[in-house]
């Protein structure tokens, strides 16, 4: 169950001091106490809004009022409802699983798709997701952090390209991002462009193309 945080006036001195300093971007509180419980409330409320009404609906003020915290402190920490996204997606990535081990490449791809198909047809998360795809679309500033977010997750994923070039399973010098992209992008397609859902063997499908070019040379100088 998520903790409701008091309004803003019972913040700390300290508190309000990184509110409002310009340095205390959104995810840079230090972890813990009140600061972090309010984080925590207001991105929950913000990923409920967008799961149940997309972008248009991420109001602030009703943000607050869900979260249990003074407007005040959201305004002044986030700013707008593209600030509450940005920070929801860096506190996603964040929260995100580990890249997959399991002793292949192949086994590891098909982790891989496996974890994006079963985000993107999450009722939750996969509308999640689409919304803030469709916000990205016309927004430069949410756009901006949603590349961020992927950025960050091919970048704990290379690991498993990697570790196959270690073992001889790929040609030297394969580029482990265009790997993962290869894996993900049919599945996003799918779910987003084609608004169908990604099925299991939607995902095994994937990786294996993946791994076929990969193998062939694609993602190689």
């Amino acid at each position: 169950m998520r903790e409701t945080v008091a309004d803003c006036g019972a913040l700390t001195e300290q508190e309000t001091h990184l509110s409002e300093s310009p340095s205390a971007v959104p995810g840079t509180q230090r972890p813990g106490g009140r600061t972090a419980k309010v984080r925590r409330a207001v991105l929950d409320a913000t990923q409920e809004t967008l799961a149940a009404g997309g972008f248009p609906a991420l109001n602030m003020d009703q943000v607050a009022a869900a979260a249990g915290v003074g407007k005040t402190t959201v305004y002044r920490r986030w700013g707008s409802p593209v600030g509450l996204v940005a920070d929801l997606l860096r506190d996603m990535a964040e929260q995100s699983l580990p890249a997959a081990d399991t002793g292949t490449l192949a086994g590891d791809l098909r982790a891989n798709a496996a974890l994006v198909r079963e985000t993107l047809t999450d009722p939750r998360m996969g509308a999640v997701f689409r919304a803030v795809i469709a916000a990205a679309a016309f927004d430069e500033e949410c756009a901006r952090a949603l590349g961020g977010f992927y950025r960050t997750r091919l970048a704990e994923w290379a690991v498993v390209a990697e570790r196959a070039a270690a073992r001889g399973e790929l040609p030297a010098g394969t580029d482990p991002l265009e790997l993962l992209r290869a894996v993900s992008a049919p599945l996003y397609y799918r779910a987003v462009v084609s608004q169908e859902e990604p099925t299991p063997a939607d995902a095994e499908r994937a990786a294996a193309a993946a791994l076929a070019a990969a193998r062939a040379g694609a993602y190689a100088p």
